[in-house]
């Protein structure tokens, strides 16, 4: 079905000829502008709070010209969508306030007056002057980057200043943002946020009435440390935070599993085999558990193959050609 057959769809019946499918779609829109230059009209509702003004957003959008089916611009093309900010990443005055107005899971279509899009003289040769563009626009997720930004700029004897449930929702922040890197493979810069969030963490650990609350956030951060050391080729230390994990939560399957990965990795086979049973233990049908030990069982397969070989080499009986003596 083509842009304009579902521009028409639910809209009322023209009362001149001569207006254009935006003309008509635009009746029914909320002008959250206050001038109509931005028009909206919610295609499914969202949850949650709305976007705030200096949030980071993750989002998937296509741009229409009237009277053309296909559009002109558009991520939807993209695996994952790039996270942008608002104010530095998003050029579209219209796209901003419009996304101000939305909230996570939302799915919005928009019409924007050249005023808060392309302008007088438009965006040659892709989008003619004075253009009227229709957007329809998907809020993934977003977050609130600034709030974190400026929390962890503060000195350590500030931060102390602040509640604890103000700590905990900057580390949620820095680790969200952490997953969003990892899942970009930027494996590097996930690392960074997430020993944000661990450092944020590790400072209110020394208040003892408030270490239980703590350490659950805590736990999903070592475990996330552990995978980005994994992704990073540095099993050691994905051992290290997968062991400071199971201070917490000894019986937890996933800080297990990584530390049976990164043993084996490290060729400490029976430490490996050790971790991984364990979490199998708590786990029995996890696919990827199982498949690991099926990965040991070959790798120490292949050592014994190749330490016999050694030995075998070491003490063989040497020919008279090659003795000492002969020598």
């Amino acid at each position: 079905m083509s842009v304009f057959s579902r521009l028409r769809n639910g809209i009322p019946p023209a009362r001149d000829n001569c207006q254009s499918p935006y003309e008509r779609l635009s009746q029914r829109m909320l002008d959250i502008s206050g001038d109509r230059g931005v028009l909206k009209d919610v295609i499914r509702e969202g949850t949650g709070d709305p976007v705030t003004p200096d949030a980071s957003v993750l989002v998937k959008y296509s741009g229409y010209l009237e009277h053309m089916d296909k559009p002109f611009d558009s991520n939807c093309f993209r695996k994952t969508p790039r996270l942008m900010k608002l104010g530095e990443d998003i050029t579209l005055w219209g796209m901003e306030l419009g996304l101000l107005s939305m909230r996570r899971g939302e799915l919005a279509r928009f019409l924007f007056k050249p005023t808060y899009a392309y302008g007088t003289l438009g965006c040659p040769p892709l989008i003619p002057p004075n253009a009227t563009v229709l957007f329809e626009i998907e809020l993934i997720d977003f977050l609130d980057s600034a709030e974190s930004d400026k929390f962890c700029a503060l000195s350590a004897e500030q931060q102390e200043q602040f509640p604890l449930q103000k700590v905990l929702k900057v580390a949620a922040t820095e680790r969200e943002f952490g997953n969003y890197l990892f899942r970009q493979n930027r494996f590097c810069d996930a690392k960074v946020r997430y020993k944000r969030a661990l450092l944020l963490l590790h400072r209110r650990l020394a208040i003892c009435e408030e270490q239980h609350l703590v350490e659950p956030a805590e736990l999903l951060v070592l475990l996330n440390l552990s995978f980005v050391y994994l992704k990073l080729n540095r099993p050691a230390m994905a051992l290290r935070y997968g062991e400071q994990a199971l201070l917490i939560d000894q019986r937890n399957a996933k800080a297990l599993f990584r530390c049976g990965q990164a043993c084996l990795l490290l060729t400490e086979y029976e430490q490996a085999r050790d971790f991984l049973v364990r979490a199998q233990k708590e786990q029995p049908c996890n696919h990827d558990i199982n498949n690991e030990l099926k990965k040991l069982s070959s790798h120490y397969r292949d050592y014994v193959d190749r330490e016999r070989e050694m030995c075998h080499r070491m003490f063989a009986p040497c020919g008279s050609g090659s003795s000492v003596g002969g020598n």
